[in-house]
């Protein structure tokens, strides 16, 4: 009798030991497939972080290339705005010399009549 009940105890251990077994085969199993996904994840933001440095150094680039035009541009338009003064000033002194002379005029005729 005593040596059934150790046949069945030594049975359920075995039991267990074999469920155990394979807990930790599935266990294993999982970290592996979780392992495989965080690097494939890994491996694409390795990827994206690669492009966007290329795009980045593209875009300094052509900002680079575009600063020089930017600064002509600001000093065409500095330098368009200096001659529409002087042309205004030149305007305005010419308009004043026609109305003194028409003023003249006036006083001329006024003189006469």
């Amino acid at each position: 009798m005593i040596e059934a009940t150790v046949h069945q105890q030594l049975g359920a251990l075995l039991a267990e030991v074999k469920n155990l077994r394979e807990d930790f085969r599935r266990s294993e199993d999982k970290s592996d497939a979780s392992r495989a996904s965080m690097h494939r994840r890994m491996d694409e933001l390795v990827d994206r972080t690669g492009k966007l440095e290329g795009a980045v150094a593209q875009v300094n680039d052509d900002v680079t290339e575009m600063k020089p035009v930017a600064d002509d541009v600001r000093k065409w338009k500095l330098m368009g705005m200096g001659a529409l003064a002087v042309v205004g000033l030149g305007a305005t002194a010419l308009g004043v010399s026609i109305a003194g002379f028409f003023d003249q005029l006036s006083k001329l005729f006024r003189g006469y009549g």
